[in-house]
């Protein structure tokens, strides 16, 4: 399976936010390394992970954590850019 870049637009305002995002994305990591790596920015409010989970299931764990997920974008290897939501 290719791997994929996702882009979330999440809606943070403070550390506690921030990581919870980030405890959901380090427990999908370390469950079978479907997730290679994530980067949680509060100050921009974007959450860019890169993997082979599928969106829908990159999404369903951020939206896990009770934070508003307001836009998200995929980029497959391809460069082609695909707006999800």
């Amino acid at each position: 399976q290719s791997e994929h870049t996702y882009k979330f637009d999440v809606k943070m305002t403070c550390s506690g936010c921030s990581g919870a995002v980030t405890r959901v994305l380090e427990k999908a990591k370390a469950d079978g390394g479907r997730v290679t790596s994530y980067d949680v920015n509060l100050e921009t409010q974007e959450v860019l992970v890169k993997g082979t989970l599928p969106y829908d299931d990159v999404l369903a764990r951020i939206k896990k954590t009770g934070k508003e997920v307001r836009f998200s974008r995929m980029y497959s290897i391809s460069n082609r850019t695909y707006t999800m939501q």
